[in-house]
């Protein structure tokens, strides 16, 4: 499966956070890039999420409203902990 850097940063993210993390902690990947305006970042990590979650990767915690849904949490599948073991390959890089 090919992914985009945002998605392997949300995959690694919720790994790291012992599988289920807060939707805030996304926003956190733009630090170290350009920084689009605010709404854009909100936007790509909703899309980034839905599209998680549509693969079967994320099961994702929040409010559904008539509309649309508000994604507040995600946790990861079996499924995604083999995305994760893949995206860092099966002996985890020391950081320095």
């Amino acid at each position: 499966m090919r992914f985009s850097d945002l998605q392997k940063y949300i995959l690694v993210a919720c790994r790291g956070a012992g599988g289920r993390c807060n939707r805030r902690r996304m926003i956190y990947y733009y630090e170290t890039k350009k920084k689009p305006s605010h709404k854009d970042q909100v936007d790509a990590v909703t899309k980034a999420l839905e599209r998680l979650i549509d693969r079967g990767l994320l099961v994702g915690y929040g409010v559904r409203t008539p509309k649309r849904w508000y994604i507040n949490d995600v946790r990861l599948t079996p499924a995604g902990r083999k995305a994760v073991r893949v995206i860092r390959g099966t002996q985890q890089r020391l950081f320095q």
